[in-house]
């Protein structure tokens, strides 16, 4: 199994203890680009694919656990 496989594997399952930077690495494999959004975004995050579809996050913090609601919205969107 190469790591994208596992990842996602692992991202199915919906993990408690998934990171954000494995979402990053996980949306890369999709294609997904982080959009900057300027200064005064604060934690909000925006990743864009190629076709304009656009997945935005608040960067959880202090802990950088991602929240169930949004591993299902980021699955919904990735349609898997």
């Amino acid at each position: 199994m190469s790591k994208k496989e596992k990842l996602i594997a692992r991202f199915l399952t919906m993990p408690s203890d998934f990171h954000y930077d494995e979402v990053v690495k996980l949306l890369r494999f999709f294609d997904f680009t982080e959009v900057k959004k300027g200064k005064t975004s604060g934690s909000r995050v925006k990743f864009m694919n190629a076709e304009g579809v656009p997945i935005m996050l608040h960067k959880p913090h202090p802990s950088g656990i991602m929240k169930e609601y949004q591993l299902k919205q980021i699955k919904e969107v990735l349609e898997l």
